[in-house]
């Protein structure tokens, strides 16, 4: 696999960002969801990459800027058809690494709390991130989990 800074006006990036909507939707309120789209992740604090499998896109992933010392994880998507294949850890290894590159101390993330987030949680926990409180700007959301992990 190979993972690179996204080309966010690539339609196979729009497509994948848009497979996971319906999970979201079908899983929270909308006031409980946070994923930022297409336009939120063209915004100077945040800088994107894509995995790939032969050329095939199969996940992504991004890092935004919260404050001095502190990212969050953003936009983790795998492919439907690449789930439970290690594209997502392989993605939050290179985001943790920059992070670490980028001098960051901190790398926080937001997840549902529902048993359809399960998986990741369960992943982000093995990676060292523990629950936390809301942090920027979140707020208390019995459809969120909050997670952090120093580096």
């Amino acid at each position: 696999m190979q993972i690179r800074p996204a080309n966010l006006d690539d339609p196979a990036f729009a497509a994948l960002m848009e497979e996971h909507r319906p999970a979201m939707q079908a899983t929270a309120p909308p006031e409980s969801q946070h994923a930022l789209d297409l336009s939120g992740l063209r915004q100077p604090s945040v800088r994107v990459w894509t995995i790939h499998d032969n050329d095939v896109l199969v996940g992504c992933g991004a890092l935004q800027h919260l404050g001095t010392g502190h990212a969050e994880v953003k936009a983790m998507r795998t492919s439907r058809s690449r789930l439970r294949r290690g594209v997502a850890r392989a993605m939050l290894d290179h985001l943790l690494a920059e992070a670490r590159r980028s001098g960051y101390a901190r790398v926080s993330l937001e997840t549902g709390s529902m048993d359809y987030f399960a998986p990741a949680r369960r992943m982000y926990a093995a990676a060292g991130f523990v629950e936390c409180g809301p942090f920027g700007d979140y707020v208390e959301d019995p459809n969120s989990c909050y997670m952090t992990r120093a580096l």
